[in-house]
């Protein structure tokens, strides 16, 4: 991977990881297409950058994310990252081998972009419009919701939104707390992959991520770069998000959702992307 791919699936990466339209899905999109070679790096790489995609999220809520005070706001992200932890530790095998289906990812964009069509009007009475407001039970229950995302093409954020709306949230802040829940559930993902999990070098050698990272200069550029760029791009879309969606709702994206999965459909039946 050079450093222009790197930045390609990096602005992926940010723009995509916070709107309901599956991160996940659109860089290994954006990896067929552009031919990268999905190696231990790239998988690594594709996981890692998130973390600099939440960081975006801790800057934009710095006060609410380092009012040290308000411990329940902690216990609650606590509790909604739970779910992710356990199935993500159980399963991560097969987790890993989804990733490499295009064809999972389609079906999961189709799937989702019908069921954000008419998700506005599923929950229309929503009650709760702050944080505060969110008990441990609707948390866990968010926390849910989001392990469905561990389906390639899903989108964490989508699911989690929807989980929050079920549960009477706002419209925003159903898409807040899928941000703040982010943090923790990212920040799990990419110490896993960094200090856990091993990965084969190309001389066969089995490695710790970050050993893998900084196995040659191209990587540790990629890296660092693929953060940096994430962080600003996500910055960015965090923003465009919260101020759409308070006005016109989710049906766009489960439109951009269904175009994008019959094209995903048609470019693999004809074979340009295996």
């Amino acid at each position: 991977m050079g450093i222009a791919e790197a930045i390609i699936l990096a602005v992926v990466e940010g723009f995509t990881e916070f709107l309901p339209v599956s991160s996940t899905g659109h860089m290994i999109i954006a990896s067929s297409l552009l031919g990268i070679q999905h190696d231990e790096f790239t998988k690594l790489f594709e996981v890692s950058i998130q973390f600099g995609a939440i960081l975006a999220v801790v800057v934009l809520y710095g006060k609410k994310f380092f009012q040290f005070r308000n411990w329940q706001f902690y216990a609650k992200l606590i509790v909604g990252v739970i779910p992710a932890l356990l199935l993500g530790f159980l399963f991560s095998d097969q987790i890993d081998k989804m990733l490499e289906s295009p064809t999972v990812v389609a079906i999961s964009l189709l799937i989702g972009g019908v069921v954000l069509m008419f998700i506005d009007k599923m929950f229309q009475k929503p009650k709760l419009e702050s944080d505060d407001q969110i008990s441990y039970g609707k948390a866990f229950t968010v926390g849910l919701f989001q392990t469905i995302a561990m389906i390639p093409g899903v989108s964490r954020s989508a699911a989690s939104i929807i989980g929050g709306m079920s549960q009477r949230f706002t419209r925003n802040l159903a898409a807040e707390f899928s941000f703040f829940l982010a943090v923790p559930t990212m920040f799990a993902a990419s110490f896993y992959t960094l200090f856990v999990k091993k990965w084969t070098t190309s001389e066969g050698v089995v490695v710790k991520g970050y050993k893998l990272v900084t196995d040659t200069q191209e990587h540790t550029i990629a890296f660092l770069t693929g953060n940096l760029v994430a962080f600003l791009v996500a910055l960015l879309a965090i923003r465009f998000f919260i101020n759409y969606l308070k006005i016109y709702g989710f049906k766009v994206f489960g439109v951009y959702r269904i175009l994008a999965g019959i094209t995903l459909l048609i470019l693999l039946f004809t074979k340009v992307i295996e």
